[in-house]
């Protein structure tokens, strides 16, 4: 599992005249994703949703608080070695266009310190996953946009992670592609690992998602299960439940 103690991340900002203010991107956040369970972050833009998962993926360090991971009951510490456990898609990944998909995925396996039997096994099962066969010896930067993304998620997979962190990972892509992605957060789910994300489909989220925490300005304004969502505010859809949240919190609307 992961969990979040007090998530903060200040950034210092520009204004007129050369005048500097500071905004919390991210405000006194706490959250925990237990293993077999996929956890949905839903907010408008701006909302901090890819700060506060650049801090649970390790990559960005909090101002204040922590993240912690536990893998089989015991707590790993060390910054690297919680890097080996997590698998990491940023919506704005960029791969190496000159490779194809299968020598980015053997490069990693190396980094990883697999062995070249082993990768190759691996490469062979998330390409069936992942449904890449067909372009798997293509260089990336030939692959259509919902190809270069099943190649980010690959990227994720070639050390078989027990949490994954995805920031938007359907994000523009065709009905095909996004179809694959979703199916393979619901197979690792079965297979017991942790799965985090992010996106701005409300019904992608209704449908896949366990809980779901909705933020807004950098803090939780609620969470729970889609149903326990649409009980609170009365509402049929997460859309209008997020439109509702808002106005109960007196917050603007930002989308």
């Amino acid at each position: 599992m992961i969990t979040a103690n007090n998530l903060v991340k200040t950034f210092t900002r520009n204004e007129k005249k050369s005048k500097k203010s500071e905004i919390n991107a991210v405000d006194g956040i706490s959250l925990s994703v237990n293993a077999g369970e996929i956890v949905g972050i839903l907010g408008p833009n701006g909302a901090g949703k890819t700060t506060l998962l650049r801090m649970m993926s390790k990559l960005m360090k909090p101002t204040s608080g922590m993240v912690s991971i536990r893998i089989n009951d015991e707590e790993i510490t060390d910054d690297l070695e919680v890097k080996r456990h997590i698998g990491y898609l940023s919506n704005n990944t960029r791969l190496y266009g000159r490779l194809s998909a299968r020598e980015l995925l053997q490069m990693l396996g190396v980094l990883y310190g697999i062995s070249e039997e082993d990768t190759q096994k691996r490469i062979a099962k998330i390409s069936e996953i992942l449904s890449m066969d067909s372009f798997l010896d293509n260089r990336i930067e030939k692959l259509s946009t919902g190809q270069t993304q099943r190649a980010s998620i690959a990227r994720c997979l070639v050390h078989d992670p027990q949490v994954y962190i995805f920031d938007e990972p359907t994000l523009g892509l065709d009905i095909i592609s996004s179809a694959a992605i979703i199916d393979f957060m619901k197979g690792e789910r079965e297979r017991g690992k942790t799965v985090l994300y992010s996106t701005h489909y409300m019904e992608e989220a209704e449908y896949l998602c366990d809980r779901i925490i909705m933020i807004h300005q950098g803090k939780i304004i609620s969470e729970g299960t889609p149903a326990d969502l649409k009980a609170q505010t009365e509402k049929s859809s997460l859309r209008d439940v997020f439109a509702e949240l808002i106005r109960m919190e007196g917050m603007p609307d930002e989308q």
